[in-house]
């Protein structure tokens, strides 16, 4: 798509001439779109001025007398673009829509969440009227596992006059994506810029000594297939690789362990404020240290304070105290201790900070504003500082490259250490940007150059139907239609690309397996009639293996089902092999996981899968009535008292075979068939077998694409009728071929949160009703709260009517999952009471310092900012609760348990 150049008179010209700076081509390209009336997907590096073109289409939008909305995906986005357009346009003609606040709604430019338009949407608000453009900044979330489908949502759903802006980093399959926003929403120009605006030197720090990762002497032109290892980076690390082996070995001839991979395990990096000191001699500061956890990254700064380390002056300080005190004067006094105010103050002074989402806001936002300023010269932060906040530095510094996904340590993808290196080199300040990874055993410069010059990208769509957008899409548009808007969903898209990848291969193999047929003498052969008996046998013995297996994992589970509280038992195989007690049965028929502890002292849950034979009681132990099992003092002790019962393990004993083949009627048929046949004799017999298993394994192959092709086409569809299925027997939606949703279904179209339909059943069932303002905003905060370390699970506690609520609230989620496995739909998460506790005692009028002892006699250490985070969220679904609950008494615990909770820090960071 092509757009004609316009000269003169244009709005561009009006807009570009209120600029300080000249727009790139790209910008312009984009914006000469926008203007000509097309929607436009721009996608380029961090930093290079993408939002240039959302602010065009602000611009356009009210020289038109309309309205725009500028959508972001997470709240501090949306707080940095309000201050932002207020400053251009005036507080009159800007408002802001968030989870927490609420500014000039009805202004003709919102800057808003995503979420807050998605719901506009499904309500169909009076607020869309008028609405001309809308901007949705960092697009490329729709990726995002758990948020994504509100892009998509949006995409889907607006109306066709309306122009849509999307803003994303860099994708590989931006043309694609294209491809796709052209499909739904009709003309759409795609802007790829590669270019960073300021050029990005990469290093490798090696001890102290910092190199180039590229020589660009080697290099004949700006083309990233010209780059270039710097030899002399090499030869260094190999250098140094020598020593740490050779110290290893001295190491080792002295007793101590040596390291894996023939290093020592003495390794120690350069010390952070080294390294800082080291980037300030070399005039590269500001910048941004990014370490994989929360726990590194206050440790970082922990050890940066011990230093002498200090990077600011004295009239700096006395601004960055005037600062502090506008962010943080409304802070409980008493609260500060605990927040640990002083030593975060104190890091402020001396120009250094950490940054992560375990943080109060008001600190988070501080330390933004600070950094912005320069008056903050080094950030220790996490990987979600990557994802928008605009806090440019000089240099970006990596001391890992391998992170926690949230299933295992993985290393970095090129796509993820672009996004983290482009917060280097700041437009308008730098020249360039600088990224430094610190060398450390393992590390290989040709392994970094790899990440540093590919640009792999892709986006993936994450969307998928769940209860709530079902029900709102049967609402809105019944169900042909939404069946046919989900078939028009990127991730059907993308799917269905997919399809033509399988049908090549289908065709592939059905050639060969005509090739291949001719050579065994043609299907009507007589060779072909006994490889079909061989491949039967083949077939039959796998079926009898796999039945054999179920027959086996049935009866595990069963036997774990049958298992009560303070039953002795035997696992046979893993790591955890030994004697064990029940501590907390699962009565679930379909997927029981009693949570059990074993002599060894581990706690945790374990599953059919780990017991391939049935596990049986050996005895029983008496267990304390309430205890807390994450406490290593009572794990100890519940240890001890397992050992001393006196119960000794059997050992693992030999497993009786189950539908064995040789007791098989048509196993020893078919045996009998294929020693009888003509072919059984023939001399070439074996070498024909092998073309027949060929044969037969393509054939096998060729099935499985088949059956792909048919699971993927319409596959969302499919997901939602098997949703519709389950709500039309829970009542939520009538039953038959038109559905619309009941009493029931509206309210559970007005409940947003990932265990929607558990927050529905509940209400619906009566299982809140009788609690007070704490007990509810406690049982509220098991159906959000989820546990950051895996397997983490409270026992339920509080006043009799919570622990009821609660077990009540547990067993509801027990019946919903077995009616989603039955309907083959993704279970709903476990409710988790970690954060019960914690919010019980702050809705009491608790100090927040009793609040946070509480969550920590449960087991959890609950950071500041995690514990205002949850109340956030808690506040969400209460307000939610409020405004759908059957039950007036329940709205009116909602709204006061809501009132509880705003308070104090969770109050502060609210405004």
């Amino acid at each position: 798509m092509t757009t004609g150049d316009r000269t003169g008179g244009t709005e561009l010209d009006v807009f570009s001439a209120q600029l300080g700076f000249v727009l790139d081509p790209f910008q312009i390209n984009a914006c000469r779109a926008l203007e000509g009336g097309h929607g436009v997907l721009v996608c380029a590096p961090t930093g290079a001025g993408k939002t240039v073109v959302g602010e065009f289409a602000v611009h356009l939008a009210l020289a038109a007398g309309r309205k725009c909305f500028y959508t972001t995906p997470i709240k501090a986005l949306s707080n940095q673009k309000y201050a932002e357009l207020v400053r251009r346009y005036g507080k009159d003609t800007v408002g802001l829509l968030t989870g927490d606040s609420s500014i000039n709604s009805d202004a003709p430019v919102v800057v808003m969440t995503t979420e807050v338009l998605r719901n506009m949407l499904y309500a169909d608000s009076a607020a869309l009227r008028g609405l001309s453009h809308v901007v949705m900044d960092e697009v490329h979330f729709l990726a995002d596992r758990f948020r994504g489908a509100v892009w998509e949502e949006v995409i889907l759903h607006l109306s066709e006059d309306v122009r849509l802006v999307s803003l994303s980093a860099t994708v590989s399959n931006a043309e694609e994506f294209g491809a796709w926003m052209e499909t739904v929403r009709g003309d759409t120009t795609v802007v790829v810029d590669e270019n960073r605006p300021i050029p990005l030197w990469q290093h490798i720090m090696v001890g102290k000594r910092l190199f180039d990762l590229f020589d660009t002497r080697a290099r004949s032109g700006d083309v990233r297939k010209d780059l270039v290892v710097d030899q002399d980076l090499v030869r260094h690390v190999k250098q140094r690789q020598a020593l740490e082996r050779a110290d290893s070995w001295e190491s080792r001839g002295r007793g101590r362990r040596g390291g894996g991979r023939g290093y020592s395990s003495d390794f120690r990096p350069l010390p952070r404020p080294e390294v800082i000191s080291r980037l300030d001699d070399e005039g590269l500061l500001p910048a941004i240290t990014f370490i994989f956890s929360r726990a590194g990254c206050d440790a970082a700064l922990a050890q940066c304070l011990r230093s002498r380390l200090d990077l600011t002056t004295p009239e700096q300080v006395a601004e960055i105290r005037t600062i502090v005190d506008a962010h943080t004067g409304e802070l409980p006094k008493a609260d500060l201790e605990v927040l640990g105010y002083w030593e975060w103050r104190k890091a402020l002074e001396r120009g250094l900070a950490a940054h992560h989402a375990g943080m109060l806001p008001a600190f988070r936002q501080t330390v933004e504003e600070l950094f912005v300023k320069g008056l903050v010269r080094a950030v220790f932060a996490t990987e979600t500082l990557a994802l928008g906040i605009n806090m440019p530095a000089r240099t970006v510094v990596l001391e890992r490259l391998v992170k926690y996904n949230g299933e295992a340590h993985a290393e970095l993808t090129p796509g993820e250490y672009t996004q983290l290196t482009g917060r280097a080199g700041r437009r308008g300040i730098d020249v360039e940007g600088h990224a430094v990874v610190l060398w450390q055993p393992g590390v290989e410069p040709v392994d970094v150059a790899g990440l540093a010059s590919t640009r792999t990208f892709p986006l993936r769509s994450s969307f998928r139907p769940g209860y709530n957008m079902t029900i709102n899409l049967v609402d809105r548009m019944g169900a042909a239609e939404s069946r046919a808007l989900l078939e028009r969903s990127f991730a059907q898209f993308q799917a269905d690309r997919s399809v033509v990848g399988l049908t090549r291969g289908i065709e592939r193999n059905e050639a060969a397996l005509t090739t291949l047929s001719e050579r065994l003498g043609g299907e009507d052969g007589e060779y072909f009639e006994y490889a079909r008996l061989r491949e039967e046998l083949s077939s039959r013995e796998r079926s009898l293996e796999r039945a054999g297996r179920t027959e086996r994992r049935d009866a595990a589970v069963a036997s774990l089902v049958a298992l009560r509280r303070g039953d002795v038992i035997a696992i046979p195989v893993g790591r955890h092999s030994g004697l064990a007690v029940v501590l907390e049965p699962d009565r679930d028929p379909t997927d029981p996981k009693p949570l059990i502890l074993t002599e060894a002292k581990w706690a945790g849950r374990v599953s059919a899968g780990d017991f391939p034979e049935p596990a049986r009681s050996l005895g029983s132990m008496r267990l304390p009535r309430r205890f807390d099992h994450h406490t290593a003092r009572v794990r100890r002790d519940l240890a001890s008292a397992l050992r001393s019962t006196g119960i000794v393990s059997p050992g693992r004993r030999k497993r009786k075979k189950s539908g064995a083949a040789g007791d098989d009627a048509e196993i020893a048929r078919l045996r009998r068939a294929i020693r009888q046949h003509p072919c059984h004799s023939w001399p070439d017999r074996e070498q024909l077998s092998r073309i027949g298993e060929r044969y037969n394994r393509l054939a096998r192959e060729t099935e499985t694409m088949r059956q792909k092709v048919a699971a993927t086409t319409n596959s969302l569809a499919r997901t939602f009728d098997r949703i519709l299925s389950l709500l039309a027997e829970r009542d939520y939606v009538s039953a038959g071929e038109h559905p619309d949703a009941t009493e029931h279904g509206t309210r559970l179209s007005r409940i947003y949160c990932e265990s929607d339909l558990l927050v529905a059943e509940c209400l619906r069932q009566g299982v809140w009703k009788g609690l007070g303002p704490a007990e509810l905003a406690a049982v509220a905060s098991a159906v959000i709260f989820e546990s950051r370390r895996e397997g983490d699970t409270v026992e339920s506690g509080g006043p009799g009517a919570l622990r009821h609520a609660l077990d009540e609230t547990v067993r509801v989620w027990r019946e919903l999952r077995a009616d989603e496995i039955r309907h083959k739909l993704p279970p709903t998460r476990e409710p988790d009471f970690g954060f019960a506790a914690a919010i019980y005692h702050w809705a009491s009028d608790n100090s927040l310092v009793e609040a946070l002892i509480a969550a920590g006699d449960q087991g959890r250490a609950l950071s500041a900012g995690d514990f205002v985070r949850w109340c956030r969220q808690v506040i969400d679904l209460l307000e939610q609760v409020r405004s759908t609950s059957p039950d007036p008494e329940v709205g009116k615990a909602a709204s006061r348990a809501v009132a509880a909770i705003r308070r104090g820090v969770v109050a502060v960071d609210a405004a």
